[in-house]
């Protein structure tokens, strides 16, 4: 491990083979492909409803939230990479490339739960998402972006860098929406009636 890697989470067989980086990339798209023909079959849109091709939707009480490109809960989907990175870390005789392709197949995998009309009653039910319908099929492709961003940068930079990242995102978060990853995860497990209430605010 040279200088500029010292202190990193990345080593030398972090990295993939040249010869085989073709062939990561096709199965990435093929399971790209996978969820978008799952959710489609589901009936998901592929767009927002309103028709406006802006890429973003910053406000996630309107019915805009979940069907763009980017919204607000875009920087949970980069947690789900660091925190995809370091749990996959552990799991030994496996590939870098075989650690990326599976953090990609649990996001994908994740995505199509999410929009499963189970996991969105759930969410109606138990969180501040109380409009919640599920997310365009645009806006989950770039969720799995999103994963797969924080999945590199936990690979390239130092795991202090990685835990900074995830307290400032979680910081920030809770003091711009009133939510995060955190308070997504449990809400959703295990509801607690007073931190909905002061989600709604």
């Amino acid at each position: 491990m040279n200088a500029s890697h010292a202190g990193s989470l990345e080593s030398d067989n972090d990295r993939f083979p040249r010869d085989r980086r073709w062939a990561v990339g096709w199965i990435a798209v093929l399971i790209l492909t996978g969820m978008v023909m799952i959710l489609s079959g589901m009936g998901r849109r592929f767009w927002c409803e309103c028709g406006s091709w802006v890429p973003w939707s910053w406000d996630i009480w309107t019915a805009h939230n979940s069907q763009h490109l980017i919204d607000p809960y875009f920087f949970s989907h980069v947690l789900h990479g660091v925190l995809f990175y370091a749990a996959l870390r552990w799991v030994p005789r496996l590939s870098p490339a075989g650690r990326f392709l599976i953090a990609m197949g649990l996001e994908a995998g994740w995505e199509v739960l999410e929009n499963s009309p189970l996991i969105i009653e759930r969410y109606r039910e138990a969180t501040m998402a109380v409009g919640y319908t599920g997310d365009s099929i645009a806006n989950s492709v770039t969720d799995v972006a999103a994963c797969m961003l924080g999945y590199w940068f936990s690979s390239k930079f130092s795991w202090r860098w990685s835990v900074a990242l995830f307290v400032v995102s979680e910081i920030v978060m809770l003091i711009m929406i009133r939510d995060n990853l955190t308070l997504n995860v449990l809400m959703l497990v295990s509801p607690i009636p007073a931190i909905q209430e002061w989600q709604s605010g």
